[in-house]
């Protein structure tokens, strides 16, 4: 092979440029000596030449080669000093991934040669590894940007109008019947026009996909046969995990997202911006760390040999420092310009805004988002939490960001099972958390409310399960949440017993009838509309097989009826503005009528007075929500009329409530619409009720007034 000629080139963009003409390599380490860049052959077997770049300007090192094109395999090797005690860990012999990189090939494969220190050694990792990692390491890939997005666009939809659907790239298609093998697994396979449809089905108006950054498996999880399947171990942050890539390679991503929205349907991206897979200082030397670990890292001040764990993965990003806040900005720029996506789900956003070891809602981070005229128009979504010293952040993040709420979720899985004093604390959650939210302009959709998410029990599991089983992740059921505040109506697991089984389908009817009827944006977990069961486990990180694929017969099985009325709560979602309002509740008259915008009954009718709320063991309750209360929606043809009024009636008791139901004179005789007490529920009921309604034991009731012509 002849030598690559060499130029200067530029030191932006960073990354592998392709110009159309050759490639430009940009890599910014501050406190390097040396970079070298390594071409490999087609396989990744091989290195071919290494290239010392020429240039460094301003902390960027750069060059440009005119006769490497689109698909060139390469590394980097990076040389300065190796003083742990200073925090520094360049080792020219360690293949490091550039940061930029927009593809990777291969995978990572476990070996000591991967460690920047000798792994054994008494001095641990102030000694030095001399080997070469690039036989184990994946490779950077060269790609061409282009793609043809032909009519895609900005949906530009209301936050109010989000129905969220939180789903696996793998786990979501592997076991499809209709998908082809090659394509289950993949973007491609989430890409077919039967997920698309079935999505739209459903009533799903924005996907939120576990991570799809490129990860790796951590060595301990390989060593007992498992792997980490839901990816929170990013590798780099511009690079789809190679996975989910099929022949089309990254462009099977763009055709995923240009397909969904041509179905009206969001894409956002659950990432992980708080920590790398390099882990604390025994780590792996992958990237940053063999890069400028000084720059890239949050090391103690007294101490930079050691890493701040704020997320119990052994490190965190210093997003103080400017060129580590820049990857960080840059790479969400490109998946919004770039692959289209729609925005963002922070996981554990607390980290990403500490300043000097504390929260802080003026951080670099919230503040460079806040002013960038791209990032700020997009869903940003927060985790508001890390293990951190005052992590807990609910509430706390600045206008314009959503946050996972998990007041929400605690407290309706607690009034539905039948807990005590719950009332006071539902009423605020499922009208929008006004208490936490309720400020400097905020609005209901600043709490994403979730009855369950990836992490913990599926909806079937969290109505069979007292008591988490997670023996199948080796670590002796230690693992995972104990307070999970399920309850398995009677029998652990499963069971044949056909009143239970009653029980449990009821159970789920009802939390999903509270989640879509609750003030906020909504979360549904996929899988849960058909009762996709993880077998008790509640922390199925590394579970890549049946434990977390959804099994698609089970809509044939049992779960076409949860399926029908998880669609039908959704079209009444979307109906009916009054269930996803776009201000918060006051409880006040609405001018020109006698209605407030909301009003909590109790069973005789009668509005709730200051000692009702203060009950102590379960009780039911009611809310009607007014059509009148300033909030219309728009006909056909475009003229704005009132909703219809409802009354929401929520029974956590053992015993029938008979609820009286008010006469509200400027609307229609109330009609039932939704009763979970009923077991196979499609369409609404519109039965005509006189007087009252009696509530059976555990369920919920949905009753319409309907608004009069003037």
């Amino acid at each position: 092979m002849a030598k690559q000629r060499v130029w200067p080139g530029l030191p932006f963009p960073l990354g592998a440029a392709w110009d159309g003409s050759g490639i430009n390599f940009a890599l910014f380490s501050a406190h390097a000596e040396r970079v070298e860049l390594c071409l490999f052959d087609s396989k990744g077997e091989k290195e071919v030449e290494r290239i010392e770049l020429p240039e460094c300007t301003n902390e960027v090192w750069h060059g440009y080669l005119p006769d490497v094109r689109v698909g060139q395999l390469y590394g980097y090797r990076v040389y300065g000093p190796y003083e742990p005690d200073q925090g520094h860990r360049f080792n020219h012999n360690k293949l490091l991934l550039d940061p930029y990189a927009k593809c990777l090939h291969g995978a990572l494969q476990w070996h000591d040669a991967l460690f920047g220190y000798r792994v054994g050694d008494e001095d641990e990792d102030l000694s030095f590894d001399e080997r070469d990692s690039a036989p184990y390491m994946p490779k950077c890939r060269v790609i061409d940007p282009a793609f043809t997005w032909g009519r895609d666009r900005n949906l530009l939809r209301p936050w109010h109008e989000i129905i969220a659907y939180e789903m696996h790239v793998r786990g979501y298609t592997m076991r499809h019947p209709n998908i082809a093998d090659a394509e289950r697994g993949t973007f491609g396979g989430l890409a077919n026009h039967e997920i698309v449809r079935y999505l739209q089905d459903l009533g799903i108006t924005a996907v939120e996909l576990l991570p799809v950054h490129a990860f790796a498996d951590e060595r301990a999880l390989v060593d007992k046969g498992l792997s980490n399947y839901w990816g929170y171990n990013p590798l780099g942050f511009f690079a789809p995990h190679p996975q989910y890539l099929g022949e089309g390679g990254v462009n099977e991503f763009k055709t995923f997202v240009q397909l969904l929205h041509d179905a009206d349907i969001e894409v956002i991206l659950d990432v992980v911006y708080n920590h790398t897979a390099e882990g604390n200082h025994l780590g792996p030397t992958l990237s940053l760390r063999g890069i400028d670990n000084l720059s890239y890292y949050n090391l103690l001040g007294d101490q930079p040999r050691y890493y701040h764990d704020y997320t119990g993965t052994g490190n965190a990003l210093e997003l103080r420092h400017a060129n580590a806040l820049r990857m960080v900005t840059d790479s969400l720029r490109y998946w919004v310009e770039e692959m289209r996506v729609d925005g963002f789900r922070f996981d554990l956003a607390t980290t990403l805004a500490r300043v000097d070891g504390e929260f802080n809602e003026h951080s670099s981070f919230l503040d460079a988002v806040a002013q960038d005229p791209l990032l700020s128009t997009t869903r940003l979504i927060a985790e508001p939490w890390d293990v951190g010293h005052n992590g807990y952040r609910l509430g706390q993040f600045p206008p314009g960001w959503s946050e996972w709420n998990d007041r929400y979720r605690d407290t309706v899985r607690r009034f539905w099972r039948g807990d005590e004093g719950q009332l006071p604390e539902l009423a605020s959650r499922i009208t929008g958390s006004s208490d936490i939210y309720d400020r400097r302009g905020r609005r209901p959709w600043a709490s994403v409310n979730f009855v369950t998410a990836h992490d913990g029990f599926s909806l079937h599991d969290l109505v069979s399960y007292n008591e988490k089983h997670n023996e199948a992740n080796q670590e002796d059921n230690r693992d995972g949440s104990d307070q999970n505040f399920s309850w398995n109506c009677g029998v652990e697991g499963d069971t044949d017993d056909p009143e239970i089984i009653r029980q449990r389908e009821r159970q789920k009817r009802n939390l999903l009838a509270t989640l879509l009827f609750s003030q906020g944006l909504p979360m549904l977990r996929g899988g849960d509309e058909f009762g996709h069961s993880q077998q008790g486990n509640n922390n199925a990180y590394c579970q890549d097989n049946e434990i977390n694929w959804l099994d698609w017969s089970n809509i044939d099985a049992h779960g076409q009826a949860l399926l029908r009325l998880t669609q039908l709560l959704t079209r009444l979602r979307q109906t009916h503005i009054v269930f996803h309002r776009h201000r918060f509740f006051h409880g006040a008259v609405t001018p020109g009528t006698e209605n407030k915008d909301i009003s909590w009954l109790k069973a005789d009718g009668e509005e709730m007075q200051g000692q009702d709320w203060h009950v102590h063991e379960a009780q039911p309750i009611a809310m009607l929500l007014s059509g009148e209360a300033g909030i219309y929606h728009l006909t056909k043809e475009g003229e704005q009329e009132p909703d219809d009024t409802f009354m929401v009636i929520l029974n956590p008791t053992g015993e029938t409530q008979e609820y009286n139901l008010p006469s509200l004179d400027s609307l229609a005789q109330p009609a039932l619409v939704i009763d979970t007490a009923r077991e196979d529920q499609a369409a609404e009921v519109e039965e005509a009720i006189a007087g009252s309604y009696p509530v059976q034991p555990r369920s919920l009731v949905l009753i319409r007034y309907a608004a009069t012509q003037q």
